[in-house]
């Protein structure tokens, strides 16, 4: 019988892998990718799409049909148990998934961390399906609300960039918008000084709210309450304090960190279950601590290929080398982009231009955007 190959999430990770299944099948694996949507977006182009400057179908990927055109099948469902001994995907949709080698690629999520999930106008930036939906409400709002109001909970880069993104729709719409950024402990907390000042100054710029050390604790009929108990008027909510991997990874008795990753070695594969292989934000990489951002996913690609197809044929494992500093360009949504890297920071057009090209250029690669 042949080996089976069952992939965990379409992610960007997997990107290589799907794009190899009919090398896979060819050399007689079997190969399935289970995911809850037959679309992947590229992340780095979210906070975009809210904006308007991408449409949704711009900055994703096909994975079904990708896997499809391959040879594999592609299940629409999420993992909700994984049984390591017994080498079996328990799915919420009631199936039972035999694996010889499987890949974890299942993303992180937004915790709701206490807040209603029934409560009405208020969107996790995770996962990006979300943001579309959050588009359509703040344009419905900047039409029927004389100011609307729009609060951000979270300070870091996604929540930075939502902001943004925010003011670019008040702008056009030509009415502008009110909108608080709960920056818990602070504004690009972590990152070198001059980013920390290039950020809040354009926050300044834009009319955003920043309120350092602020955070949200509950929604109580349209206004957001802050842990010291004061309330903020609020139209809209964007959650955006953090991610989490997803639970099963730790429900299933897997080794994971405190935060619930799966934990790794340099061949992002679980020391406990060499079966069992990892990559992107759901992984905690043991060599040393990877921050979620979506680069290492993007480096892992090859590797996790090259090793998937080892530990189905038996061949040698490489390691993963997460390589140097990484850039980073932050959407100011005016045209203008936040560029940093190796401590040089600055912001401009040119920024935008070249993070564009970038992000263009990865979703052409894997044959995306269509």
């Amino acid at each position: 019988m042949s080996r089976h190959l069952v992939l965990v999430g379409g992610g960007h990770a997997h990107l290589t892998t799907l794009l190899n299944t009919a090398k896979l099948v060819s050399a007689g694996f079997k190969v399935s990718l289970v995911s809850p949507s037959r679309h992947h977006h590229y992340s780095g182009m979210g906070p975009g799409m809210l904006a308007g400057t991408y449409e949704p179908e711009h900055i994703r990927f096909d994975v079904k049909r990708m896997a499809e055109t391959g040879g594999a099948v592609f299940i629409e469902a999420s993992v909700a148990r994984v049984d390591p001994k017994g080498r079996k995907l328990h799915l919420d949709n009631g199936q039972i998934l035999p694996y010889d080698v499987c890949s974890m690629n299942a993303g992180s999520r937004v915790p709701w961390r206490g807040i209603d999930k029934s409560t009405p106008d208020v969107f996790p930036v995770k996962p990006l399906e979300n943001l579309a939906a959050a588009r359509k409400r703040v344009l419905d709002l900047l039409e029927t609300v004389k100011k609307p109001r729009f609060t951000v909970a979270g300070g870091g880069p996604a929540g930075f960039e939502i902001a943004c993104a925010l003011a670019r729709l008040g702008r056009d719409s030509g009415k502008g918008a009110e909108i608080t950024v709960l920056a818990d402990p602070g504004l690009l907390q972590g990152f070198p000084p001059r980013v920390r000042r290039l950020g809040a100054r354009e926050m300044n710029r834009f009319g955003i709210r920043v309120e350092e050390g602020a955070r949200l604790a509950a929604v109580n009929g349209g206004r957001a309450v802050l842990d010291d108990g004061r309330e903020i008027p609020a139209d809209c909510i964007f959650l955006a304090w953090g991610v989490e991997p997803p639970a099963f990874l730790r429900e299933s008795g897997l080794l994971v960190d405190k935060a619930g990753a799966l934990f790794v070695n340099s061949f992002l594969q679980c020391p406990e279950h060499p079966e069992i292989f990892g990559a992107g934000d759901c992984i905690s990489f043991l060599p040393r601590p990877l921050a979620k951002v979506g680069v290492y996913a993007v480096r892992q690609n090859r590797v996790l290929y090259d090793n998937l197809l080892a530990a189905l044929s038996g061949g040698p494992l490489s390691a993963f080398d997460p390589g140097g500093p990484y850039l980073l360009v932050f959407n100011l949504g005016d045209g203008r982009g936040l560029f940093f890297k190796r401590g040089f920071a600055a912001t401009g057009k040119w920024a935008f231009v070249f993070k564009d090209y970038i992000d263009r250029r990865f979703i052409r690669r894997f044959g995306g955007g269509v």
